[in-house]
């Protein structure tokens, strides 16, 4: 599963996800829109979210990856100051767009996260951290003290980094993996 990660293709993805801020885009999001809030109020939930990966975008893969989809809703449902009370637990047409951007963030994080994982149980050892170091400073990232770094990411002290840890410490220290597609130029 995790594999399926590691070498993503992030041209086919890059297709699916209209985010330029140009007509024809945004028309392709308003169709996206629709057929994702099903019931037409105005409101994403993260179950809607959630099947419209599936079903809209179909992405399959990404849709068995929960933790992207709601690290992706959780960011976007508070990116623009909504109208209403329901705001803050929702996704709103305004935050579309970035929802859609963060699922691309995410995906490219959890990409690095698995190649970090040599394990495939979705955790990364000390071990696994220190043969990653190459990798990490391909995605522009010096680690000098390996075990003090560790130790930093791995927030609840769990003796292992979790995907959640280290999507933080990506967005942190503004991690881009080498071979993706370069999305954030282009968004």
């Amino acid at each position: 599963m995790q594999n399926d990660f590691k070498n993503y293709d992030w041209t086919a993805l890059l297709q699916k996800l209209p985010v330029k801020k140009n007509a024809e885009e945004r028309a392709k999001r308003r169709e996206m829109w629709k057929a994702m809030d099903m019931n037409g109020n105005g409101y994403l939930s993260l179950a809607e979210f959630d099947r419209g990966v599936r079903d809209v975008l179909n992405l399959p893969d990404i849709f068995k990856q929960k933790k992207i989809i709601i690290r992706a809703f959780n960011s976007a449902k508070n990116k623009v100051k909504g109208k209403s009370k329901k705001s803050d637990e929702y996704v709103e047409w305004l935050e579309f767009r970035y929802i859609l951007i963060y699922l691309r963030q995410y995906l490219e994080y959890f990409a690095m996260f698995c190649r970090l994982d040599t394990s495939d149980d979705f955790k990364i050892n000390l071990d696994e951290f220190k043969q990653g170091i190459p990798l990490m400073e391909k995605w522009g990232v010096k680690i000098n003290n390996p075990e003090e770094e560790f130790n930093k990411i791995d927030k609840n002290k769990g003796g292992s980094i979790m995907f959640d840890e280290f999507a933080e410490y990506a967005i942190k220290k503004n991690l881009d993996l080498e071979d993706d597609d370069d999305f954030d130029d282009k968004a």
